[in-house]
């Protein structure tokens, strides 16, 4: 688990680390369900402290960005 986050959630809360672990397990579960299936499947190599592909991020997060602005502008053409 990236023990960066779960150090500076430790720091500003003042819970515990079992309980920052359980809460970022959370947010990246409900991340998951929520995300593009793309940008999802990014999250699991930040969590473990493994490689992300952050240049692939940037442009699937684009192409969602842009295919949903694309959406809102035709319908209201």
């Amino acid at each position: 688990m990236n023990e960066q986050v779960i150090n500076l959630i430790v720091k500003r809360t003042g819970i515990t680390q079992e309980n920052a672990q359980k809460a970022v397990l959370v947010v990246f579960d409900f991340l998951k369900t929520k995300l593009p299936a793309p940008i999802a499947s990014q999250l699991e190599p930040f969590l473990t402290g493994g490689t992300v592909n952050t240049s692939g991020i940037t442009q699937q997060a684009g192409g969602f960005v842009k295919s949903k602005v694309e959406g809102v502008l035709a319908g209201k053409s």
